[in-house]
C-alpha cells in the first residue's frame, strides 16, 4: 500500500503533464489559426458593413404627349433632357433631332428632370416629324429658300427699301425690349412685345411651344398661326441698331404673304428661325 507522500508526487506528476498537454493543444491551435488566416474577433464583437452601398435613385413617372399618342415613362431624376430625347426616340421613332419637346417651355438638353421640375404625372409635349414626313416636304422649302436668297442678293438691304424706312423712321419703341447683342438666348416664357408691324402698329409674338403655333397680337386681334405652314422666316440687323432686327414670317408662297416685324432683339433672332423652321430643316 503506497504511503501519503508517494500518492502526493504521483498527483503532482498528474498534474504537471496535464499542464503541459493544455499549453501544446493552445500552442497548435494558435498555429492553425495563423496558418488559416483567420483573425479572432476583438472583444466588442463588433462587425465591419464593408463600404456604403450606393444611395437608391429618384424616380419620377410622367406622360409624354406626342401626335395625339400618350406614352407613360419612368425614368431618373437625373436624366438629361438629352437622355429624354433618346428615350422618346425609342417609343415613336422620332429622331432626337427632330424633336421639339416641351415643358415650361422648350426642354433644354443639358438640364436634368430634376433642374427643370419635373413631377409625377406631369406632361411633356413632343412636336415633330418622322425622316419620311421631313423628305416629303424638304424639297419644296428647300426651293424656296434658295429662290428667296438669290432674290436678297440681287436687291439693297431690306432696311434702306422704301417701304420698310418708312416704318423705321419712326425711330425705336420706347417701349421695345432690351437688345444684347452678340448672345443668343432661349425663346422668352412671356411674349416679344414692344415691336412694330408693317404699318406702324405694336405687335407682340407669342410662341405656344404645346400646340406649335405662333400667335401674332396686334391692338385689333391675335392671328394663331401653326409653325408648319410657315414656309420661311428671314430677318436682317437695322443699320444703326444691328442690337435690333427687322424679320418677316412667309405665310403663303410668295413675298406678298410676308409678315414684317421691326425691332426684334437681336437675341432672340435664332431661337425664332429654330423654333419656327425646326433645327431638322436641311438648308
Amino acid at each position: 500500500m503506497a504511503s501519503q507522500d508517494e500518492v502526493e508526487e504521483l498527483g503532482m506528476e498528474t498534474d504537471g503533464r496535464k499542464s503541459q498537454q493544455s499549453s501544446t493543444d493552445a500552442e497548435d491551435g494558435s498555429s492553425q489559426a495563423s496558418d488559416s488566416g483567420l483573425v479572432p474577433q476583438e472583444a466588442d464583437g463588433s462587425v465591419s458593413n464593408g463600404g456604403d452601398s450606393e444611395a437608391p435613385k429618384e424616380y419620377v413617372e410622367f406622360k409624354v404627349i406626342w401626335n395625339k399618342n400618350k406614352y407613360d415613362v419612368k425614368l431618373p431624376l437625373d436624366t438629361t433632357g438629352a437622355s429624354l430625347k433618346q428615350k422618346i426616340h425609342s417609343l415613336t421613332g422620332l429622331p432626337p433631332a427632330m424633336q421639339k419637346v416641351m415643358f415650361k417651355g422648350l426642354l433644354p438638353e443639358d438640364k436634368t428632370l430634376r433642374e427643370i421640375k419635373v413631377t409625377n404625372g406631369a406632361k411633356v409635349m413632343v412636336v415633330g416629324s418622322t425622316i419620311n414626313d421631313v423628305l416629303a416636304v424638304t424639297t419644296p422649302k428647300e426651293t424656296i429658300q434658295q429662290e428667296v436668297k438669290e432674290e436678297e442678293n440681287k436687291k439693297e438691304p431690306l432696311c434702306r427699301q422704301k417701304q420698310h424706312r418708312k416704318v423705321l423712321d419712326k425711330g425705336k419703341p420706347d417701349d421695345v425690349m432690351q437688345s444684347l447683342k452678340g448672345v443668343q438666348e432661349r425663346l422668352p416664357t412671356t411674349p416679344i412685345s414692344g415691336m412694330y408691324n408693317k404699318s406702324g402698329g405694336k405687335v407682340r409674338l407669342t410662341f405656344k411651344l404645346e400646340q406649335d403655333q405662333l400667335w401674332i397680337g396686334t391692338k385689333e386681334r391675335t392671328e394663331k398661326i401653326p409653325m408648319a405652314s410657315i414656309k420661311n422666316v428671314v430677318s436682317e440687323p437695322i443699320e444703326e441698331h444691328d442690337d435690333y432686327h427687322m424679320m418677316a414670317f412667309q405665310l403663303g408662297p410668295t413675298e406678298a404673304s410676308y409678315y414684317w416685324v421691326y425691332w426684334v432683339p437681336s437675341q432672340y433672332v435664332d431661337a425664332i428661325k429654330d423654333t419656327v423652321l425646326g433645327k431638322w430643316q436641311y438648308f
